[in-house]
């Protein structure tokens, strides 16, 4: 059987790459931690923040945690460099808590595609800024 791919495939140039983080942003944006797994390997390595998590399922269980404590959660991904199937990312958040605190998350994270197009790594690190 034919294994499944996930386009735009690496080697990325800058317009593919756009394209694909675009795609994957959408993802995060629909917070459905299903539809944003989709975009990783089974069991792929990811760091948010402090948070080490490895597989989709992990993945899954911490995004619909994150979600419900940073509600109207909202993501913008900027291209920063992209080179065979890395990608070097800037990103913001805009989200605010139960109490009705807003906040802004800035930082910038690094992923690792396999040549199927798959996350196997990615890593984020950031700063939230109460408004």
């Amino acid at each position: 059987m034919k294994a499944e791919k996930h386009l735009p495939l690496p080697p990325w140039d800058m317009d593919s790459a756009a394209q694909k983080l675009q795609l994957l942003e959408q993802a995060w944006n629909t917070l459905n931690p299903d539809k944003v797994a989709e975009f990783y390997t089974e069991n792929a390595e990811v760091r948010y923040g402090t948070e080490f998590l490895t597989g989709r399922e992990e993945l899954k269980n911490f995004l619909t945690q994150l979600w419900q404590q940073q509600l109207g959660f909202k993501l913008k991904l900027d291209l920063w460099g992209a080179l065979k199937g890395r990608m070097a990312v800037r990103f913001t958040t805009e989200w605010h808590d139960a109490a009705g605190v807003d906040y802004k998350s800035f930082g910038v994270q690094v992923f690792q595609f396999n040549d199927d197009g798959f996350a196997e790594m990615n890593f984020a690190s950031y700063n939230d800024l109460p408004l």
